[in-house]
């Protein structure tokens, strides 16, 4: 990580999980949305972004819809792992 601290919004989260449930039927962003649910929970935990980004990865082709229709997640990888505002 880095010095640069991004503000976890855990109702943009809960959006997120919201739109991923009802848009994208798919089991295989199971693990996004568990690494999104923990996320929640401990919006200070910024490993947790992390995670999320090694989740976002393992789904394959599915990250696209991911990313689509829950931009939040793409927001919260790049701040976390590049530091941008």
């Amino acid at each position: 990580m880095n010095n640069n601290t991004i503000k976890i919004d855990a109702a943009e989260i809960e959006i997120a999980i919201q739109l991923l449930n009802k848009y994208v039927d798919n089991a295989a962003i199971k693990p996004v949305i568990l690494v999104l649910e923990a996320l929640k929970k401990a919006p200070e935990n910024e490993a947790l972004i992390v995670e999320l980004a090694d989740a976002l990865n393992s789904i394959g082709p599915t990250q696209g819809a991911v990313l689509t229709y829950a931009p939040y997640v793409s927001a919260l990888i790049s701040h976390g792992l590049f530091g941008d505002d």
